[in-house]
């Protein structure tokens, strides 16, 4: 492992990498960004604009309704809710009250959101009257423990004109509140003096998101992370832009119930007194218009989102001249597409790391100079990264070699929600007993610090008894021009345990068959790495914010062997 003192003094941040962050409750940071910047534009939602002390206002008043109802300080408060303006005005709200706050996805099953709501004891959900969302918000409240639902409407947050045409031309997309006391309209909670005063708050004990996620040993667990926690991070994250005194407007169509969106978009924005860009959902016809109207300096987005809008036939007529910045992460970011990327917008594209245990953001490239393509990037200030041993995490991993990525520093959870069982397998004690959070990243830190990912511990294929990368065998496949996307996976093999096995989807236009792909692909491999097959496939699954799930196609692929098709007679 490279000496920390020794690639501490090739640190290319702007800030300094042993600045400190004092615990700070989040309810502090917003309301100190709202006195600032009161007058500044918060947040425009599709051509509708507020200002912070808006922002605010709306913020006091959930708080103010929610406790008018009998929450408080402790309370879960879940928000089921896609990119629209309640979920700030929720998410600050409900903290402000003292509660914490729950995410759920919108891409959730009932009977997902039923184990959530159950697991983390969340007593009061808001949503919105989407056709999407509030029929299964609905069941939800029937299934499960949860007491009321707050409803929203979209409508409402438009300008006067699109709200007009909303209620007349998408009635289609909007279900009907029904008449049942435990559901109540946002409008409704948030028709009070919004006098509230904020709850006394301990930033470092008090937990400000729970935050499903799988894990590091992929079973789904909720991340505690407290007010100290979220607010580091933000302001870690702000403090990487080299030009702070410029108009900072960010693009926020990663979905604000993720923890990426969460630090990048939300949380780092209003510690700027920048103006969040918002839309509902990820389209990259309105995402590149948005761009040409908005004129947004800033998109965090995930590879298979730049590659949506590389591939759009817009993107020759949008405008980005505006866009300084974009930050990669949720997913290796192949060099070609960084490369189409920036070649196309003229904006630096950089790749970060991070996970919802980490409250988003570990790492990162340098905005301005010094990037070193194929890494995750340098440590944000504050954070200690080393590798351990892959077998036995209390051991420094041997020189040379790759190791566990573990990180310490304060933007790391307290531990996951009612499973202090878990605790042994998710950090790693070291001589002075500080909890390392272990990653399940399996890495290599060059001299001057740049980190490197090889693959996730689970995700090794064990080959005649050597290890396999499958990310090694998927950066070879990008290179070639056919391939659009790539996972490979490993399958049972009854003489070598495991055979690596690559399902690739291809570029609009691409010809060329598997075996084609498998006979370029294989010697430009180790013997051991040599794939069985190459599958084309016209789509890949994908998680939530739209990266290449390797866990679902193993389960699709599993599916598959189980029940296989039956050869008519």
């Amino acid at each position: 492992m490279t000496d920390e003192h020794d690639w501490r003094q090739a640190y290319r941040h702007p800030v300094a990498w042993d600045s400190t962050y004092p615990p700070l409750a989040l309810p502090a940071l917003f309301d100190a960004s709202a006195a600032r910047f009161a007058d500044r534009p918060a947040i425009d939602f599709l051509g509708r604009r507020y200002r912070y002390d808006e922002l605010a206002d709306g913020v006091r008043r959930v708080a103010t309704g929610l406790a008018a109802l009998g929450y408080g300080k402790g309370d879960r408060v879940g928000l089921f809710l896609p990119n629209v303006p309640h979920y700030i005005a929720a998410y600050y709200g409900a903290l402000r009250l003292g509660a914490t706050v729950v995410n759920f996805s919108p891409l959730y099953s009932v009977d997902e959101l039923c184990h959530q709501v159950e697991d983390s004891g969340t007593r009061v959900l808001f949503t919105i009257s989407a056709a999407a969302l509030l029929p299964n918000a609905l069941k939800v409240l029937e299934k499960s423990g949860l007491e009321r639902l707050v409803v929203g409407s979209v409508a409402g947050a438009l300008p006067p004109a699109k709200s007009l045409l909303y209620r007349l031309f998408k009635r289609a997309e909007t279900a009907r509140r029904p008449a049942d006391p435990r559901v109540i309209a946002f409008s409704r909670l948030i028709a009070n003096d919004g006098a509230l005063p904020a709850e006394s708050i301990d930033a470092e004990r008090d937990v400000a998101l729970i935050q499903y996620t799988g894990g590091t040993t992929g079973v789904p667990k909720g991340a505690m992370l407290t007010h100290a926690n979220v607010a580091a991070n933000a302001r870690q994250v702000a403090q990487l832009d080299p030009h702070p005194e410029e108009t900072d407007r960010i693009l926020g169509v990663l979905p604000l119930f993720h923890v990426f969106a969460n630090t990048c978009v939300m949380n780092r924005t209003i510690v700027t007194g920048g103006e969040i860009v918002m839309l509902p959902r990820f389209d990259a016809a309105q995402a590149l218009a948005t761009i040409t109207r908005t004129k947004p300096t800033s998109l965090p987005g995930v590879p298979t989102m730049y590659q949506a809008l590389l591939d759009h036939p817009m993107v020759g007529q949008t405008d980005f001249t505006s866009l300084r910045l974009c930050i990669s992460g949720g997913a290796p970011l192949n060099a070609e597409l960084k490369a189409r990327w920036e070649a196309a917008t003229h904006s630096t594209l950089i790749e970060g790391y991070g996970l919802s245990e980490s409250s988003g953001v570990l790492t990162t490239n340098p905005y301005e100079g010094g990037q070193k393509a194929g890494t995750i990037g340098q440590p944000l200030p504050a954070t200690r990264i080393r590798l351990v041993d892959k077998e036995d995490p209390t051991r420094s991993a041997p020189a040379g070699e790759a190791g566990e990525i573990v990180a310490l520093g304060p933007q790391v959870m307290a531990g996951y929600w009612n499973r202090p069982d878990a605790d042994d397998t998710t950090f790693a004690l070291d001589a002075a007993g500080r909890r390392w959070l272990r990653t399940g990243d399996v890495g290599t830190i060059d001299a001057d610090g740049f980190i490197a990912i090889v693959d996730r511990l689970k995700d090794m294929i064990s080959v005649g008894g050597f290890k396999v990368f499958p990310s090694q065998i998927e950066a070879v496949l990008y290179h070639h021009p056919a391939v659009r996307e790539a996972l490979v996976i490993g399958l049972p093999d009854t003489y070598r345990g495991e055979v690596p096995r690559a399902y690739v989807t291809l570029n609009e236009g691409a010809d060329i068959e598997g075996a084609a792909l498998a006979a370029w692909l294989n010697p430009q491999l180790g013997k051991h790495e040599r794939v069985d097959r190459v599958m084309v496939r016209e789509a890949m699954p994908k998680t939530m914010i739209g990266k290449l799930s390797r866990k679902d196609l193993i389960a699709e692929i599993n599916a598959e062997i189980a029940s296989p098709p039956i050869t008519p007679a």
